[in-house]
């Protein structure tokens, strides 16, 4: 593992970073997946919820959303910025899930974006599993990973779709969609894969 921490680097910069996840639009960040979710009231849950753009997103279109945030300022930001009955903030954080795998609560989708390059490959292993637990029958993760130079004080891998493909499909998952894009921000260094794994 390395010393630096998944979630390093965010708790100094939220208030910035909550601008800049605000900025962009929750139909054009996940626009290559949008088909994919759900139509009719759903429980849905965010993991790396950042300022809940998503999860707030979601919970409009009438869905029942749990925000798991680990970074408290982020979180905190995020509980100013979207403070809707139907949206509920946990603390919580990857690999392992301890609280949200307690509750022993189940989703019909689990949206992952941006988050999954912080993890190693043990990591991603366990969180796999973890995640996979949390999926109800006929339910789908969506996640989106980030392709590129890793920021100064960051902790990314470079992780392709095709290692996750394949390490959803032993946690009991099948590929449901797979696609790549530009940077949503412009950046010429950055690309993303978005992958739909379904239970």
């Amino acid at each position: 593992m390395s010393d630096i921490a998944g979630t390093a680097g965010y708790g100094a910069e939220a208030a910035k970073l909550a601008i800049q996840y605000e900025s962009i639009k929750f139909e054009d960040v996940h626009r290559d997946v949008i088909h994919l979710i759900p139509l009719k009231a759903s429980h849905v849950l965010d993991i790396g919820a950042g300022s809940g753009r998503d999860a707030a997103a979601l919970a409009k279109l009438g869905h029942q959303v749990v925000a798991v945030e680990p970074t408290p300022e982020l979180r905190s930001e995020g509980q100013r910025l979207h403070a809707l009955a139907n949206l509920e903030w946990v603390d919580d954080q990857l690999p392992m899930l301890h609280v949200m795998r307690g509750r022993r609560q189940r989703f019909d989708l689990i949206l992952l974006t941006a988050v999954w390059m912080h993890l190693d490959a043990s990591e991603r292993e366990i969180a796999m599993f973890a995640i996979a637990e949390l999926l109800d029958e006929g339910g789908l993760v969506i996640m989106s990973l980030r392709h590129g130079p890793v920021p100064v004080g960051r902790r990314m891998f470079d992780v392709s779709a095709d290692e996750t493909v394949a390490l959803g499909m032993r946690a009991g998952l099948h590929k449901h969609h797979c696609s790549s894009r530009e940077d949503m921000l412009g950046r010429a260094d950055v690309s993303w894969s978005f992958v739909g794994l379904r239970r």
